[in-house]
């Protein structure tokens, strides 16, 4: 799966971008009928330790889920919303094996 990845206020290193790559990656076990990932890596300017976010936008057929994390690190944040996505695309499969 090609997954968008855009860093706002910073330049992303390319280990970063691997793992989110990898994670994002695992998707396609759930739901193969992913058509595209964007993420978004933004820092927020505030003595908050919490202070990456991380969002990520799925798309598929028909609709499109977006999961926005706020945690310590980008990897934390992209665990957490993989995790949240997963939950998601087993649900809307599970739906769409209901109505056939």
């Amino acid at each position: 799966m090609k997954v968008n990845t855009q860093s706002v206020n910073f330049n992303a290193d390319k280990k970063l971008i691997d793992f989110i790559q990898k994670r994002m990656d695992k998707l396609d076990m759930f739901y193969d009928k992913v058509i595209q990932s964007d993420v978004y890596l933004k820092l927020e300017n505030t003595s908050d330790k919490e202070n990456k976010i991380f969002e990520a936008r799925v798309k598929v057929p028909g609709d499109s889920f977006i999961v926005k994390k706020q945690c310590k690190t980008f990897e934390e944040g992209t665990d957490m919303a993989v995790s949240s996505l997963e939950r998601q695309l087993k649900k809307r499969k599970e739906k769409l094996r209901a109505h056939m």
